[in-house]
C-alpha cells in the first residue's frame, strides 16, 4: 500500500496473538505509535492520549522528546526557551573530535546552520535520525530500536547512534521510559572534548512551571533538596517536581545500576538536570577509539504527586531489579 508524504499511520501494534485455537480476542494495547510517512515526528499515545513525541527531521538540528505531557496533560517541559535555545526537552548531544580535527559541538549544533539568515538553511553539524523499528509490543509496554548518525561539516559522519526506547504505560496515566544510548566510533577515533557542564547524557530541560524557580523541588536520591545542595552530587536519581493549576505532578530521572558509579548530576533551580559520566570521563577529555562503544541508560518516570507519594525511590528499586 503507497502512502503520500502527507498522509499519516497509526503503528497500532496489537499485543495480539491468540493464545490457543478458539481464543474469544486480542488484548489492545494502552500505548499505540504515529508516526508520518517519511521524515517526522512520533507520537506515542497512551490510553488515547498523546502522551510524548519524538521530535526529528531535516529541520530539526538534533533529535529531541517534546512534548512530555504529565499524567493530567501539563506541559512538564520546555521545547526552546532563552537564553539557552539550544536546550531541547529531553536530549541527548555532546562535543567532540574525529581522528584530531576540529571540535564539533553537537550540544550546540542549533548555531551551526550554513545560512544563518535563512531558518530552513541545513546545520552543517547535527545529529541525524535514520531510521526506527518497533521491536515488541504487549499490552503495556513498546519497544523502539532508533539509527541515528552525528555527522559534521554537512556529510562527514563522526559517530554512530543506537537507541533503544522502552515505553511502559503505568495506572492512571502516568508512564515510564526506558532509553538506552550507545554511541560507536565507526569511523575513526573520537576525543570527547566538552568540559563538565555543556553535554546531555541525557539532559531535561523543564517547563518554567514545573521548576524550583516557580515553586517546584529538586530531590535528590539522598533527600537533599534543590540546586545547591544537589549539583555536582552523587545519586542514583533526581526528581522534579510541582503543583501547577491544582495538580501535583513531577518527572523523576533514574540511572541505571549498569552505568558506571558513583558519579554526579547537574541541577539546575531554572529547569535543567541530568546525570553526568563518572569523573574520569567528565569534564576531561577521553578517546572512544575507533569501534569501540559507550553506553548509557537511564529512566524517566513521569508520575502523579511528589516525591514521596509518586513513589520515586521505590519505584527506581523496581527499575533496579528489572521489574519496571
Amino acid at each position: 500500500m503507497k502512502l503520500s508524504m502527507n498522509s499519516t499511520l497509526t503503528l497500532t501494534v496489537m499485543m495480539g496473538v491468540m493464545v490457543a485455537m478458539g481464543a474469544e480476542s486480542e488484548i489492545p494495547p494502552r500505548i499505540t505509535l504515529q508516526s508520518e510517512a517519511g521524515a517526522g515526528p512520533l507520537t506515542f499515545v497512551i490510553d488515547g492520549q498523546a502522551a510524548l513525541i519524538y521530535q526529528h527531521g531535516p529541520s530539526v538540528d538534533l533529535p529531541h522528546f517534546y512534548p512530555i505531557r504529565s499524567p493530567s496533560g501539563q506541559l512538564l517541559t520546555v521545547q526552546q526557551i532563552e537564553p539557552y535555545p539550544h536546550h531541547r526537552s529531553l536530549w541527548f548531544a555532546d562535543a567532540v573530535k574525529l581522528n584530531g580535527g576540529r571540535r564539533v559541538s553537537f550540544y550546540d549544533a542549533l548555531y551551526t546552520r550554513v545560512n544563518t539568515n535563512d531558518p530552513a538553511s541545513p546545520f552543517r553539524d547535527r545529529i541525524r535520525h535514520l531510521d526506527h523499528t518497533v521491536k515488541s509490543v504487549s499490552g503495556d509496554q513498546l519497544i523502539v530500536e532508533m539509527r541515528l548518525l552525528w555527522e559534521m561539516d554537512l556529510s562527514t559522519p563522526v559517530l554512530d547512534e543506537s537507541r533503544q526506547v522502552r515505553v511502559v504505560a503505568l495506572p492512571n496515566r502516568e508512564y515510564f521510559l526506558d532509553l538506552t544510548f550507545t554511541l560507536n566510533a565507526s569511523h575513526g577515533d573520537v576525543e570527547f572534548v566538552s568540559d563538565w557542564v555543556h553535554y546531555a547524557w541525557p539532559f531535561i530541560r523543564v517547563h518554567p512551571q514545573f521548576s524550583v524557580d516557580h515553586g517546584g523541588l529538586i530531590t535528590r536520591s539522598t533527600g537533599a533538596i534543590n540546586q545547591e545542595a544537589t549539583n555536582g552530587q552523587p545519586a542514583r536519581w533526581i526528581d522534579y517536581s510541582n503543583t501547577v493549576n491544582g495538580q501535583t505532578e513531577g518527572l523523576a530521572v533514574f540511572s541505571h545500576p549498569q552505568n558506571p558509579a558513583p558519579h554526579k548530576w547537574l541541577t539546575r533551580d531554572y529547569g535543567t538536570f541530568g546525570p553526568r559520566r563518572p569523573d574520569a570521563r567528565s569534564g576531561v577529555p577521553f578517546t572512544l577509539h575507533r569501534n569501540d562503544s559507550l553506553t548509557q541508560r537511564v529512566g524517566i518516570l513521569v508520575h502523579h504527586g511528589d516525591v514521596a507519594s509518586g513513589q520515586v525511590a521505590d519505584r527506581f528499586e523496581r527499575y533496579a531489579a528489572g521489574n519496571l
